[in-house]
């Protein structure tokens, strides 16, 4: 069987000039496709994830509660004449909710992190 003289191959040899990284899913690990693929493994990393940030909440809320419940009762309990209601609010309550917010802020991306390193490769 003659070949045609016009069908020659090309053979090119040289290094490639993208290279990219395959591994080999047998025996390897990765939380991050169990959750892209949404299994239960993956629905429980969420989960955690999901659970670790309410708890984080409800204790802000928590002490939210504790701290500025009670100022309507103190409030009413005053006499009449005495009025320091904006100070307690501006001066004693202000910066316990500031400090409040950035441990909640802090908390909450430290819980993310610590998820994000968990389904990172390691």
């Amino acid at each position: 069987m003659p070949q045609d003289p016009t069908e020659r191959r090309v053979v090119v040899t040289g290094v490639p000039r993208r290279t990219r990284r395959t591994r080999r899913t047998s025996g390897y690990y990765r939380p991050r496709t169990e959750i892209d693929e949404q299994t239960t493994l993956g629905h429980t990393y969420v989960r955690s994830l999901m659970r670790s940030q309410l708890r984080t909440a409800l204790v802000v809320f928590a002490v939210l509660v504790l701290l500025v419940g009670p100022l309507p009762l103190v409030f009413a309990a005053m006499p009449d004449g005495a009025s320091p209601e904006w100070a307690v609010l501006g001066f004693c309550v202000y910066p316990p909710l500031v400090l409040l917010a950035r441990w909640y802020v802090r908390r909450v991306e430290r819980n993310e992190k610590d998820f994000v390193r968990l389904v990172e490769d390691r």
